[in-house]
């Protein structure tokens, strides 16, 4: 039998999307719903609105479609920019769109943005 420490290290390797999707797939199996619970506390003052105005330090770059005409030029820019992708997983993130990059600086996403734009990308930065 799989302990819970077993599953707990399976999920902590899994990406966001997949551990939504096996969220959703629990809820239907035991029809349930993952509701985070409301807990009543101090009402939010300024010191809670300001933490909420904090800059965002982490960001996703997101290919959202290409150019056709420039098909083979964005996947050499996506090849270059993640270079663990093998030119099939490439080839289908252009074709398919989706997350390029996860948790990077402002820095690094407006410079992967920069260079995939270049090459026919239409890219988003979240």
């Amino acid at each position: 039998m799989v302990t819970k420490d077993e599953i707990l290290e399976t999920i902590a390797n899994m990406s966001v999307m997949e551990v939504s999707e096996l969220i959703k797939a629990m809820e239907e199996k035991f029809g349930v719903t993952a509701a985070a619970a409301v807990v009543a506390g101090p009402v939010a003052g300024a010191g809670a609105a300001a933490e909420a105005e904090e800059e965002k330090t982490e960001f996703d770059v997101v290919l959202k479609s290409f150019d056709p005409a420039k098909k083979i030029a964005a996947i050499k820019a996506i090849r270059a920019v993640v270079p663990e992708l093998g030119l099939k997983e490439a080839k289908e993130l252009v074709e398919n769109g989706g997350k390029v990059k996860e948790g990077v600086s402002k820095a690094d996403a407006a410079s992967i943005k920069e260079k995939l734009e270049a090459e026919g990308c239409t890219v988003e930065v979240q």
